[in-house]
């Protein structure tokens, strides 16, 4: 028998005949199951956030994009095409040309990326989920799919055939120019459909063929700004990135879709970090009360104490005690405030009690990660307050 948890587990279960003792240890539990609790709920609402704000740019970002490192375009011949098709992990690829250009409406002005696409684009990329107004355009026409922020911007209505919306793109090469307009390549658009996704990316992109902006660039049928991969459900990313490598000769840069948001994904981590930090503080001031009650028991149990150590029990397996018994504390309280914090999440997803707008509800995500990230926060601090308290049991503390 385990003889220093067995006394531990004793004291768990009974009550001092001090009051005061029996209140302390009370106020102790509940600050740990409420800490367990909070930090739970708080960690769930961040990772709804986070899920919630990379949404938007998943309606309009690939699971990767290959791009050159060696300039703004390169190409892509039938073999590689044909080898792009093999590889396992891929379901779908689209080619992409992307470049920032000037639209002019009447007399309103605005430069942003036009992204030429093929047919395999909406294969890629859920977009037409995101359409506000419209509808997709009809691929080898000259008609486009722009944003609801450019939109208002330009103050651009569908099918309006009074007013052209024009695309100037700067010819490539040097010299030879006699007039400003020779030096851009021109075409009139016909807007037939609205996205919209963000406030940022609503004014980022106007959707158009492919074709249209090869001609537009002068680019030959195969060059092209960048391909967009959807990857299958058990693809290996690693493998595909290594097969993407071989097919172009190391000439390319292949991002995921974390990359692609750097930024984005850095912004979030920190503020979920930031968060867990703030609560574990929380937490330890919590466990404080912890300190106090196991010190207040080993003086109220110090009577007891003193028989052990007299009938021979060792000081460390008397510390042992308090120390197993604070660390039981943690664990309970850890589990009842656990399941408390997850009864709360699942009630926010199923209910929708708590919203942020009148039509959104306010994101939580119920996820293993946070049990486990929670549960291990409050064993470890609840260990050391408890090995805090149990060092005070001392021989000459029994004397």
């Amino acid at each position: 028998m385990n003889f220093p948890l067995y006394i531990a587990k004793r004291y768990i279960r009974s009550n001092s005949k001090n009051s005061a003792i029996n209140i302390i240890n009370r106020i102790a539990s509940m600050g740990i199951i409420v800490g367990a609790m909070a930090l739970f709920v708080v960690l769930s609402v961040f990772s709804g956030l986070k899920v919630f704000s990379l949404s938007f740019t998943n309606n309009i970002d690939p699971d990767l994009k290959i791009s050159s490192t060696l300039g703004k375009s390169f190409t892509i011949n039938p073999s590689q095409e044909e080898q792009l098709k093999k590889i396992k992990g891929i379901a779908s690829y689209s080619k992409i040309i992307e470049e920032r250009v000037l639209f002019v409406y009447g007399d309103k002005q605005e430069v942003t990326y036009l992204k030429g696409v093929d047919t395999q684009f909406r294969q890629v990329n859920p977009i037409e989920q995101t359409l506000y107004n419209g509808q997709w355009f009809a691929y080898n026409t000259a008609q486009v799919v722009l944003g609801y922020g450019l939109a208002q911007k330009l103050s651009i209505g569908l099918m309006d055939y009074n007013t052209n919306l024009e695309v100037f793109v700067p010819k490539p090469g040097k010299g030879g120019i006699s007039t400003p307009e020779g030096a851009f390549n021109k075409t009139t658009i016909f807007p037939i459909g609205v996205y919209a996704i963000s406030e940022d990316l609503d004014s980022k992109y106007v959707f158009a063929d492919l074709g249209l902006a090869q001609d537009l660039l002068e680019y030959d049928r195969n060059r092209i700004s960048s391909i967009e991969i959807k990857e299958k459900n058990d693809a290996d990313e690693t493998t595909i990135i290594s097969e993407l490598n071989r097919i172009f000769n190391k000439k390319i840069t292949v991002k995921n879709r974390a990359q692609l948001n750097e930024s984005l994904y850095k912004m979030l981590n920190t503020e979920n970090i930031a968060v867990y930090l703030i609560f574990t503080l929380v937490i330890i001031i919590a466990l404080f009360n912890l300190i106090g009650a196991l010190i207040m028991m080993i003086l109220d149990k110090k009577g007891n104490l003193k028989t052990l150590f007299n009938l021979g029990v060792e000081i460390k397996s008397l510390r042992k005690i308090f120390l197993l018994q604070g660390t039981l504390l943690s664990f309970y309280g850890g589990l009842i405030g656990l399941a408390l914090g997850i009864v709360i999440v699942l009630l926010q997803q199923h209910f929708e009690w708590i919203m942020i707008t009148a039509t959104l509800a306010y994101p939580v995500v119920f996820s293993l990660e946070n049990v486990a990230i929670v549960m291990t926060t409050i064993l470890i601090l609840g260990f050391i307050a408890s090995w805090i308290a149990s060092s005070r049991v001392s021989e000459k503390l029994l004397e």
